[in-house]
């Protein structure tokens, strides 16, 4: 059957019912939604990695990609700032270890670790070793240099713990101790290849807290040292030439035009090789489009010019419905994370009105009363969604199902909520506070997400039914970032985060001394009595190893952080990839926890 029952779901609701018991206009919109994805479903590919070994290949091809924006920089440091950056960065650089998803274990990477635990000291060592046969190297050129300590000696001391660059890593690497003070981890040469990290008390996993990509310190040092915080900054702009910068992992960078294309081509030596001893990846050349936005990728795909598309609800039926489609269009469940809606609630912001607001737990709760899930699944995501409700995804390990969020779509609890703070509606239907004051505030929203702007427009109006005015915001990215990590200028915004496999995770968000704890960060001291009980529990949690103790304290750290809602987690959406069919698809594999898996992939043999 055809996607077009689907998208014209509501019209055709009627047709698809031929039971005749009598169903409510509920229950007859559950039930073709579900024929409709039963059906989607059945005309894509599902293709999920669940650990299989990925096949020999064949060498050669280019794969067209694309970015919306142009990068700020090459810089290692910048990464940490800039999404575009952080791309390039991945792609000539290695983490020390891996991260298997599916057989929840670390894997070596760029080194092998070994943990050593002092049970009579209460201390701990991470011991780590890097490959022999890891080098910075340059495009075109036989230097090579080879990675050794120094390069993650000096990133670590010099670069991330250095408070002047405002890492994000920067707060990773201290630990509350029993008495309440703070501890370094330090880390120590034991030779080239080896060295080692020293933890002042036990944690329960030490590998995250240590796994981390650094730069070439041969080139950063130098730097530093001649020209200091700004030194390092102006290394690797855009106006660079970027054969200059070396690589260590599977591609180097060697042409940059802006606003159109970057390129990249393959490592040779890359360490990493297939069953074959064929260096990963197959591809020889990676060329990386500067399109705007998603219409625009959405455009070039459809005419070729891209090998893979992320497909947005509304490009799925254009793109089943193709008449001999030049690609496959796979799917995958929904996604383990979610984009969040949160308030502004640093202490500047004292003499406004909507701090008065934001800082009290029940206007929070209110708004979640008002975010209907429902209406944004079906109107932004083609019914292709589910709510988050949860905190941890899925595949944390102390992921609890039993714990849900309480405060789901319900406006009359919302009223309920909001008059116990003193807010109440005039005559008019407006919505004021105890003192009067009207309340209204701004949502900030990414500029080029359209599907952020279409679920900030429901806000508005879910919002706007019990009179309190909402301003849509529209900011760029960057903009964005840097008004959450300096100037902190905004009230409430939608932004994503990512998802924490690990409770730790995310250690520059969720305790209150975080750089990006959102709505107050780089607090000197917990500002609330529940952020002091967040930071204890991230803290006991992080040291305790006996697991029916670390349930218990990962249960109530969850449960904190759903009835207070620093953060409102929104939609899980199921994920819809298309990808040229003049691909292998033997390594392609696609899923909601990896997404596109191309590492591997290969040009199909005709």
């Amino acid at each position: 059957m055809k996607w077009l029952s689907f998208v014209f779901l509501l019209c055709l609701v009627f047709v698809y019912c031929t039971s005749t018991e009598e169903l409510t206009p509920e229950e007859h919109e559950a039930a073709s939604a579900e024929q409709g994805l039963q059906e989607l479903l059945a005309m894509t590919l599902s293709k999920p990695w669940r650990g299989e070994e990925f096949a020999p290949g064949r060498l050669g091809g280019t794969w067209q990609g694309s970015m919306i924006r142009d990068p700020k920089s090459f810089n290692h440091l910048i990464a940490e700032r800039d999404e575009e950056t952080n791309a390039i960065i991945r792609m000539i650089t290695d983490y020390l270890l891996e991260y298997d998803v599916v057989r929840r274990e670390w894997k070596a990477k760029a080194a092998s670790p070994e943990i050593i635990v002092n049970e009579e000291n209460q201390t701990l060592d991470v011991i780590y070793t890097l490959r022999d046969d890891l080098y910075w190297s340059y495009y075109y050129s036989d230097v090579k240099i080879p990675v050794t300590s120094n390069d993650v000696i000096f990133w670590y001391d010099e670069i991330v713990g250095d408070p002047e660059f405002q890492s994000s890593g920067y707060s990773g690497q201290f630990l509350t101790m029993q008495d309440g003070s703070r501890a370094h981890i330090s880390i120590e040469k034991i030779d080239n290849k080896r060295f080692k990290f020293h933890f002042p008390r036990i944690v329960a996993d030490p590998l995250l807290s240590t796994n981390m990509d650094f730069g070439p310190s041969h080139i950063y040092q130098a730097a530093k040292e001649e020209g200091g915080i700004h030194g390092v900054l102006d290394l690797f702009n855009v106006a660079s030439d970027p054969t200059l910068i070396p690589s260590m992992s599977e591609w180097f960078l060697v042409e940059y035009s802006p606003a159109r294309r970057l390129v990249f081509k393959r490592n040779p030596d890359y360490w990493r090789k297939d069953s074959a001893g064929l260096s990963i990846p197959f591809v020889e050349e990676r060329i990386v489009q500067i399109l705007p936005d998603q219409n625009t990728q959405y455009l070039v795909f459809m005419q070729g010019g891209l090998e893979s598309f992320r497909a947005r609800p509304e490009d799925l039926y254009s793109l089943i419905n193709r008449k001999d489609p030049f690609y496959t269009v796979f799917n995958a469940e929904g996604s383990i994370g979610a984009s969040l809606w949160s308030f502004n609630q640093n202490p500047i912001h004292s003499d406004s009105p909507f701090y008065d607001w934001f800082t009290q737990k029940e206007f929070r709760q209110a708004m979640s009363c008002l975010l209907h899930r429902d209406r944004i699944n079906a109107q932004v995501y083609r019914g292709l969604a589910e709510p988050k409700l949860d905190f941890f995804p899925r595949p944390n390990p102390f992921f609890n199902p039993d714990i849900v969020l309480q405060y789901q779509y319900d406006p009359q609890r919302a009223l309920e909520l909001l008059a116990s703070i003193g807010m109440r509606q005039d005559s008019r239907g407006i919505m004021h506070d105890e003192q009067g004051r009207r309340v209204e505030f701004d949502l900030s929203v990414i500029a080029d997400s359209s599907i952020s702007s279409d679920i900030a427009s429901i806000i508005v109006d879910e919002i706007g039914k019990i009179g309190i005015r909402v301003t849509i915001r529209a900011v760029d990215f960057q903009r964005l970032v840097e008004q959450l990590t300096f100037s902190y200028d905004w009230q409430s915004l939608m932004i994503g985060l990512g998802s924490n496999f690990f409770p730790t995770q995310g250690s520059n968000v969720w305790p209150s001394d975080g750089n990006l704890h959102l709505w107050h960060p780089r607090q000197e001291s917990p500002h609330t009595e529940w952020e002091a009980r967040i930071d204890y529990l991230y803290n006991e949690g992080s040291f305790t190893i006996d697991r029916d103790k670390a349930w218990e304290i990962w249960d109530e750290y969850q449960r904190i952080l759903l009835e207070q809602l620093p953060v409102i987690y929104l939609m899980r959406p199921r994920s819809f990839w298309a990808l040229q069919n003049r691909w292998d698809f033997t390594n392609a594999y696609f899923d909601n926890l990896l997404l596109d898996e191309v590492t591997h992939v290969f040009l199909r043999e005709y």
